[in-house]
């Protein structure tokens, strides 16, 4: 009798450490996966942040006259000399629809367009869900006035493109640009 006794108590105790080692599994194999998509959205958000860098320093760059076109909310549109040929060329940054994105299972992200010239460059989505553009003076107030603008304050909203833990997570990029030639 005692030798069944023993026989189950160590059979009960095998499968609570044999149930903590699957959890420990998924739990880190969980972990892994969320810190991966953090470290995704990140560099995704970085990439985004470069490509609006690029072009917004440039803006009025070889151009005679007022460079600022558009200055929307969500929308911007300028003239510099993007690539440095001696032809003004008209560049503007907006999102596209989230409709454009059937890729991914997160009904929120968009594409950012870069438009050139009237040409339509459109990237992978990266996630980016919003996108806000600010205005400011020389003493970085808002300003809706186009020779006052002197910074251009860019936000960018970037979501995973799959659920993690049935969440879409988000992270967020903000840069404040000092166009040299406005």
């Amino acid at each position: 009798m005692n030798v069944l006794l023993d026989i189950l108590g160590a059979t009960i105790v095998g499968g609570i450490v044999f149930t903590l080692f699957l959890n420990l599994n998924m739990y880190s194999s969980q972990a892994r996966y969320s810190s991966n998509t953090e470290l995704q959205l990140m560099q995704n958000a970085k990439t985004l942040a470069e490509m609006l860098t690029y072009d917004l320093r440039k803006i009025g760059y070889n151009h005679k006259g007022e460079s600022l076109i558009t200055t929307q909310n969500r929308r911007i549109s300028f003239y510099a000399d993007i690539d440095t040929n001696g032809v003004d060329d008209v560049v503007g940054y907006a999102l596209s629809s989230a409709s454009e994105v059937p890729q991914t299972s997160n009904p929120n992200d968009k594409i950012l367009l870069r438009v050139v010239n009237g040409d339509t460059a459109k990237g992978p989505s990266l996630g980016i869900t919003d996108l806000r553009f600010n205005y400011l003076n020389a003493k970085q107030q808002p300003t809706a006035v186009l020779d006052s603008i002197k910074y251009i304050k860019a936000e960018i909203w970037v979501q995973s493109p799959e659920p993690v833990n049935e969440k879409y997570i988000f992270t967020y990029w903000e840069m404040t640009i000092n166009p040299r030639n406005l």
